[in-house]
């Protein structure tokens, strides 16, 4: 053999070594599993509100695509099944908000169809009934943010014609609303919020066409917002963020958050509050969607519901962000 060939036949060797070398490095797994529960036993929807007490999730109203909904379904997350309860008494809506505080669910705001609501009604799970409550003090709007943090409760953002920045707090021993210190980010619709060690995590949602990158976290005692790292940042050597979206979900759990799906996306991120940073997890194994709803049961994650230009989903999944990905337990 001469030197020649020897030589080619050494370089090709050495080549393709480096390449299956460099191949393997950048099919680093994202760590992540999704696990699929009991189907919603209601109409497949979008734009539908939940809040949690205990081991119950509650959702409630919801667009499907025909009509807009008030059936309310209590999810037992310890048994993984769906029981009907009461009726929500308001008029049937899309894009409302919610939260819990002190054993009960708090439903307002929202559109009908023709108007935009800022009407608003408590959920009692003992007595399973509805009662009329003040309405929200600020205008009537839909796709706001609402949240309990601290033992405060809060709706804010939103839409009323125009974008909006403004945040009010409910008083459930007086049954009353004040608007709180202005929200130094940018107005918008369709954000989402989590809550971590008793303060509240807020980005994503559009505002004219442009979804927003600022990210703010909200301390009740002082009630003062802090700007946090931006959702679209590049820098410190870290990798680039692919989280500004808007109509996504959000929940938090052992001390993390996690922003997911929207705008026909199923990435799901995880943020880190100690050191300000985001890690990309397995996206949703379901189907991409927006206008889903997500919530943590006893620091365990759900997303479910939603749609995907006109299918509407009725599927529920878990999120186990330290498992690695299996296809086996769907």
């Amino acid at each position: 053999m001469t030197i020649f060939r020897k030589n080619f036949l050494l370089t090709t060797l050495l080549i393709s070594i480096t390449f299956i070398s460099c191949s393997s490095d950048d099919a680093t797994e994202l760590l992540g599993n999704w696990t699929k529960m009991s189907s919603f036993d209601g109409p497949a929807r979008s734009n539908a509100t939940s809040f949690v007490i205990g081991d119950f999730a509650y959702v409630t109203t919801g667009y499907t695509g025909d009509e807009y909904l008030n059936d309310l379904w209590a999810y037992n997350s310890t048994g993984d099944y769906w029981e009907q309860k009461a009726a929500f008494t308001g008029p049937a809506r899309s894009a409302a908000s919610a939260f819990a505080m002190d054993l009960k669910g708090y439903v307002g705001l929202g559109y009908d169809g023709t108007n935009k609501l800022k009407d608003f009604y408590q959920y009692d799970p003992i007595a399973n009934s509805w009662t009329q409550k003040a309405d929200f003090g600020g205008s009537a709007r839909y796709s706001a943010v609402g949240f309990q943090v601290s033992g405060k409760a809060y709706f804010g953002t939103g839409y009323d014609g125009n974008y909006l920045k403004d945040f009010y707090q409910y008083n459930s021993t007086t049954d009353s609303w004040t608007l709180v210190s202005g929200f130094g980010g940018n107005k918008r619709r369709n954000a989402t919020v989590f809550v971590i060690d008793d303060k509240a995590y807020l980005g994503t949602g559009v505002n004219s066409g442009v979804n927003q990158t600022d990210f703010w976290v909200f301390d009740p005692n002082t009630e003062a917002w802090t700007k946090k790292r931006d959702l679209d940042d590049d820098e410190d050597d870290h990798d680039t963020y692919l989280i500004t979206r808007s109509n996504a979900v959000a929940f938090s759990m052992n001390g993390l958050g996690y922003i997911a799906c929207g705008e026909y996306s199923k990435t799901i991120w995880e943020y880190n509050p100690t050191t300000d940073l985001w890690n990309e997890k397995t996206a949703l194994e379901g189907s991409a969607r927006t206008d889903a709803i997500g919530f943590a049961i006893n620091q365990r994650g759900f997303v479910l519901l939603g749609k995907s230009g006109t299918s509407y989903f009725d599927d529920a999944w878990e999120f186990k962000p330290l498992e690695e990905q299996s296809d086996d337990d769907n």
